[in-house]
């Protein structure tokens, strides 16, 4: 038997995976492209931990948020944040509901993969001028080389004033870069291994040629550069030991494809997840739970330190929270309300990649353009290191996003023996708190140009504003 259309009836019956830009009614296309424009600037002012902290909360002010150190009762309506060390930020939108009901809560991750700056960088070395780095999070080191870099970060001076500089980035401006081996005399290099080819001690940053001073002087490159960083900033070489200064590409996000469908540029892991969830939360005004979300350092090197999602800033700012909604307040209330809470894991997946289809599973692998991603699970291998939301917890955010009209799918971080990856999921799951992977799919994650599809970008949006507001 079949229908008029030669349908069997039990085809209704099948999941197919939807294409975002099918759903999309031409004013949602125009809003979403109009979303986009907006992350792609916020891409190229956050390019740090520091910087996106700095964008967000200034976004958060211009929205009405106060700092929760400012206000001693809390009542629903009230929207606040907090920032702890300029490199995290929580906000909050006190929702119609007691404390007690719990929180709708997102977590997403500021920080992304780069190079730092080691305390002692500068050196001369065969007449140029170098600075030694140390490479942050799980990058493919090749993928460093023969591009334009820009430094940027903070030094606190011997006097314990801070000195912010950002050099790389203006139109004109001078650039960084590491240097790749030519291919004439690659051979030893090219049979290596990849992992292998470009030593981590090797990714040192050009950085001057210019010497000063008489011939006789030593290292004269060296310290034209240091003359250089004195008159602009005021800072000597023992100031670098106590500076965070980062190296990131220099160029800024752009669209991608002859239709503009994706947008190219460096951070999207996980800024991308940060952007939307914080458009989402500035939107809320009086929603049923208390609306939160955390922005989270240290994702990339395990969610360690006093800025990581391990620490106690969480569970701090969750105290201050709470003892402003509950009256009576004591730690017994503040396990309830996070035991009560449901959370998503604001972080990224993979997108199915053509070129390299051997690695992925593509029945439950993400596809641009096919919506926000529901990550059951990460892990590597055997699900080790992960937090495996429950079937309830997948139901209802199936639920709330279809019936909110947004396009989402599935995914998985490749196949099961391939590798894997790990979010601040697990983390916040060590709260008593249920929670989903939920985020953007993307192609070269970790790379110097990571690809997004705007489509993905807008429905991660549309789907954290109607979690928070659920």
């Amino acid at each position: 038997m079949t229908d008029n259309k030669g349908q069997h009836p039990a085809a209704k019956l099948a999941y197919h995976r939807q294409n975002a830009w099918d759903r999309m009614s031409g004013g949602e296309r125009d809003a979403a492209a109009a979303f986009c424009e907006e992350y792609k600037k916020f891409l190229g002012t956050a390019k740090t931990e520091r910087e996106a902290v700095a964008a967000a909360q200034a976004y958060l002010v211009g929205a009405g948020f106060r700092p929760l150190s400012d206000t001693a009762m809390l009542r629903p309506g009230d929207k606040v944040y907090t920032v702890s060390r300029r490199k995290t930020l929580i906000a909050a939108v006190i929702g119609k509901n007691p404390a007690a009901s719990g929180f709708n809560i997102i977590g997403a991750h500021l920080d992304s993969p780069r190079l730092d700056l080691k305390p002692q960088p500068l050196y001369e070395e065969d007449g140029l001028a170098l600075l030694k780095t140390h490479y942050y999070g799980g990058i493919k080191k090749y993928q460093w080389l023969s591009v334009p870099l820009a430094l940027h970060g903070v030094v606190v001076k011997g006097d314990g004033t801070t000195v912010s500089l950002v050099i790389g980035e203006k139109p004109g401006e001078p650039v960084f870069t590491v240097a790749d081996l030519l291919p004439h005399l690659a051979k030893d290099q090219m049979d290596k291994k990849m992992a292998d080819a470009v030593p981590g001690e090797s990714l040192n940053v050009l950085t001057g040629g210019i010497p000063v001073g008489a011939e006789d002087l030593k290292d004269r490159c060296k310290l034209a550069v240091l003359e250089r960083l004195n008159k602009l900033y005021g800072i000597v070489e023992e100031d670098l030991i106590s500076a965070e200064i980062e190296l990131v590409p220099a160029w800024m996000s752009s669209d991608v494809g002859l239709d503009g469908s994706f947008i190219g540029g460096y951070g999207q892991d996980d800024r991308v997840c940060v952007y939307t969830s914080l458009r989402a939360v500035a939107e809320m005004n009086m929603p049923e739970r208390t609306a939160l979300i955390v922005l989270a350092d240290k994702e990339e090197i395990g969610s360690t330190g006093n800025t990581g999602m391990e620490s106690s800033f969480f569970i701090n700012a969750a105290a201050e929270i709470v003892s402003r909604c509950v009256p009576g307040y004591n730690e017994l209330a503040l396990r309830r309300v996070l035991s009560h809470s449901l959370a998503l894991s604001a972080d990224v997946n993979a997108a199915l990649d053509p070129n390299y289809s051997e690695v992925y599973e593509k029945s439950n692998t993400a596809r641009l353009g096919c919506g926000v991603v529901l990550t059951k699970y990460t892990g590597s291998r055997g699900k080790s290191a992960t937090s495996d939301a429950h079937a309830e917890v997948m139901a209802d955010i199936r639920r709330l996003f279809n019936s909110a009209g947004v396009v989402w799918q599935t995914g998985e971080l490749g196949k099961v023996d391939q590798g894997g990856g790990g979010t601040i999921a697990h983390i916040m799951a060590s709260y008593d708190m249920d929670v989903l992977d939920c985020g953007v799919a993307l192609l070269g994650m970790h790379s110097t140009f990571e690809i997004a599809s705007k489509a993905d970008i807008y429905m991660t949006y549309k789907g954290y504003k109607a979690f928070l507001a659920s």
